[in-house]
């Protein structure tokens, strides 16, 4: 038996698995264009954090600066959180709009 298989035999076994799989042949790749349900939860969760975050420290960073302590901080903070709401909301309603024409529906009256 030989030590290195032979490549051609190799490529023909791929492509004949292939074939019974009915998936493309070893030498075309997909490209995946469409994201997992998973990719697109964490992109929400980044957008809603991100938003909060951005909120806390332009609020910190302006009580820091007037020496007033908690009201920026808050106020920013609701405001960071409400952002990031919108930004998700915006995302859910470009997905949901994307899905639609995938599926092939009509685009509805506010689009």
């Amino acid at each position: 038996m030989p030590e290195d298989p032979d490549p051609d035999r190799l490529r023909a076994l791929e492509a004949r698995i292939a074939k019974v799989k009915g998936a493309a042949p070893a030498g075309r790749a997909s490209t995946g264009n469409g994201f997992s349900q998973g990719e697109l939860a964490w992109r929400m969760v980044i957008e809603l954090v991100s938003g909060m975050l951005l909120g806390l420290s332009i609020g910190y960073g302006l009580d820091w600066v007037f020496g007033t302590m908690p009201i920026f901080l808050v106020i920013f903070a609701v405001l960071g959180f409400i952002a990031g709401i919108k930004t998700m909301l915006r995302t859910s309603q470009q997905m949901a709009t994307d899905q639609d024409k995938a599926a092939g529906k009509p685009a509805k009256l506010g689009d």
